[in-house]
């Protein structure tokens, strides 16, 4: 018996290291700001962050788009911090209540110095002002998946680049996956933290699908989720929204299937409010 059990998970592992998808179809895909590239820097935290703000943003019918730039250099004014810059998308969320934020238009790269203040519509903002108008106090939590404590309680996201020691919800993967669904269903942005070591995650074709694991998760990247899809035989996927620029088929997007969502993930972040309107 144990045998058959076997080789029945390793044909589906087969078949699915196999699975090249050729067509997607959009069935959901949020308003977002144009594609941006980290290029060499190990920032993608801050990419994925507040991309996912600017997405909540542009769905309530406002325009913002920020500057990593800026959360970039207040990183580096972090005793703690390593000389990398690398971070979590709960790094990104200390910063912008510790140091504020300004439009990407006004820091669009390193080369420029911050300014002294925001004017935003006609509008003087402070550093923090501008910070709390796009993303107030406690408005985002984390969600991951730990044996470490019970369900349903705060656990310190357990991986290197938590050097500030940032907390997630812990909940079982299949409610994460299911709040994050119905996070982009509803018109909210997500920002994702993950695994892209596998070989199914490809980002010359545009896609992330399961193939064989290699036993653990480590924590490689940060994206922002921008929608939702399914291929010509129906697998579902997360339309992800990339910062290594554009040059793939789909323009910066990326597709990653449920089952490399539900292998590979570490933790999203989010509108609180998701919580409870979902256990309601």
């Amino acid at each position: 018996m144990k045998r058959q059990v076997f080789l029945a998970f390793l044909v589906i592992l087969l078949s699915s290291c196999s699975r090249q998808p050729q067509h997607f179809t959009n069935d959901v895909l949020l308003g977002y700001t144009p594609v941006k590239n980290q290029d060499t820097s190990q920032v993608c935290w801050a990419y994925a962050m507040l991309a996912a703000i600017e997405t909540e943003h542009i769905m309530r019918g406002d325009s913002v788009n920020l500057s990593v730039a800026f959360m970039e250099q207040m990183v580096a004014q972090e005793q703690e911090a390593p000389a990398t810059k690398r971070g979590t998308c709960l790094t990104a969320l200390r910063l912008l209540q510790k140091y504020g934020a300004v439009p990407y238009q006004t820091m669009p790269t390193a080369e420029y110095l911050p300014p002294r203040q925001v004017f935003m519509l006609g509008c003087e903002y402070t550093f923090g002002e501008f910070a709390r108008s796009v993303c107030a106090p406690g408005e985002y939590i984390g969600l991951t998946t730990t044996e470490d404590v019970p369900y349903g309680e705060m656990a310190v996201l357990d991986v290197p680049d938590n050097w500030d020691r940032g907390e997630c919800l812990n909940m079982p993967m299949d409610s994460l996956l299911g709040i994050t669904e119905r996070a982009i269903r509803t018109g909210h942005g997500v920002a994702w933290e993950g695994d892209i070591s596998e070989l199914g995650f490809d980002w010359k074709k545009g896609y992330a699908v399961t193939s064989w694991w290699n036993g653990r998760t480590t924590d490689d990247h940060c994206m922002s989720i921008v929608g939702l899809a399914h291929d010509e035989e129906g697998e579902r996927y997360f339309i992800m929204k990339n910062s290594w620029g554009k040059k793939n088929p789909y323009g910066g997007l990326m597709y990653l299937s449920y089952g490399y969502f539900m292998q590979k993930t570490i933790a999203v972040f989010l509108n609180k409010d998701l919580i409870y309107s979902t256990s309601r």
